[in-house]
């Protein structure tokens, strides 16, 4: 899908402007923002609307990029005075303008059908944490650094400037909100409005504060290594997670689709997804690919459908004798794999996180 970029960059920051008339909005709803290191920067960027598939491997689709146009989540902001809302809040997020953002990020989801690059934002900023690293931020994880230039060119992000673009609105009208809670918060917020279990989240978490504390490339897992399963035991061991945390993150694959002109994987269309939603083509996982439940893992076991997509690393998880028992389980019991899913996805996203109140918030 082609796409033409504008960049103008002060310290590598990615900040993006909305259109005009959603800003006339927004300056009446905030009366500050909340710029990272100081620096404003600007994308101009046009692209065929489209959602995208979720990976911690390489990019694999765009998402659909804000309209033009007024759309509905403008007439959801509240009214915040912002400067009053950060200084009273002693955490690194503020709860009431996290509670409203998690309402726009709804109203969002059902214009823009953006659910898979929203889990795949928040999943790639908490994805490079490594357990072997004491210091934070030196040690990756939750953290915002994914919004800077340097970690964005990475070739596991490539195409989530996309995510950036459409949820910038939002942290603008909310600037009392860390990057590093709303990457989380969007993505928690996606698995849900898509069906999925309801995630224990907790807030609070401490951004960075500039393009040099973002980690190495490097970190994140890979589609089709010569050894599948041994590589998403070298990645995710990292993180320290288990073979179980690694299953039951594998079947968030039930949303999303492929575009094999990004990421070298999947067809380019297929009866799934020839007529979108948003931009048509790609190869999905799942048949309802905007649907979250535990399809991924019955398709897989049954590879009878020519259409869907099977990764190596797909196909590691009924193929290694440990990984199976949890896929066999998760195709079997739904129920089983949304309990797991969901504390899977709330331990991710906490990882090598600093928080402000150090036990977090809840909201």
């Amino acid at each position: 899908m082609a796409e033409r970029v504008a960049l103008t960059l002060n310290n590598n920051l990615l900040l993006l402007s909305p259109p005009n008339n959603t800003m006339s909005s927004l300056r009446t709803a905030a009366s500050s923002r909340l710029l990272s290191s100081s620096s404003r920067s600007r994308l101009s960027l046009s692209a065929s609307s489209s959602p995208s598939s979720l990976s911690f491997t390489r990019s694999l689709v765009s998402s659909p990029l804000l309209s033009q146009k007024r759309n509905p989540v403008a007439s959801v902001n509240r009214s915040f005075n912002s400067a009053a809302a950060t200084t009273k809040c002693t955490s690194a997020s503020d709860p009431e303008q996290l509670k409203s953002a998690r309402e726009d990020i709804k109203e969002l989801l059902k214009t823009k059908f953006c659910h898979p690059i929203l889990v795949r934002l928040g999943w790639h900023d908490a994805g490079t944490y490594d357990k072997n690293i004491k210091e934070w931020p030196q040690r990756g994880g939750a953290n915002g650094s994914l919004r800077y230039e340097i970690e964005l060119k990475h070739a596991a992000n490539a195409g989530l400037v996309n995510a950036l673009n459409l949820i910038t609105h939002i942290k603008e009208t909310y600037s009392g909100i860390s990057y590093a809670d709303l990457f989380q918060l969007a993505s928690a917020t996606a698995v849900e409005e898509a069906g999925g279990p309801k995630i224990p989240m907790k807030y609070g978490r401490v951004d960075t504060t500039g393009p040099h504390e973002c980690p190495e490339e490097g970190r994140l897992p890979d589609a089709g290594p010569p050894s599948p399963a041994n590589h998403l035991r070298e990645v995710f061991y990292r993180m320290g997670l288990d073979d179980k945390e690694i299953v039951a993150l594998s079947g968030a694959h039930t949303l999303g689709r492929s575009r094999p002109e990004r990421s070298g994987w999947g067809k380019p269309e297929t009866k799934y997804t020839k007529e979108g939603p948003g931009a048509p083509g790609g190869q999905s996982w799942t048949p309802e690919w905007l649907k979250f439940d535990n399809s991924y893992f019955t398709e897989i076991k049954e590879k009878r459908d020519e259409h869907l997509l099977v990764l190596p690393t797909d196909a590691a998880i009924f193929e290694d004798p440990s990984f199976k028992v949890y896929a066999e389980k998760y195709a079997a019991d739904q129920d089983a794999f949304f309990k797991d899913y969901a504390e899977a996805h709330a331990k991710l996203s906490n990882l090598g996180a600093k928080f402000n109140p150090p036990e977090g918030i809840t909201i």
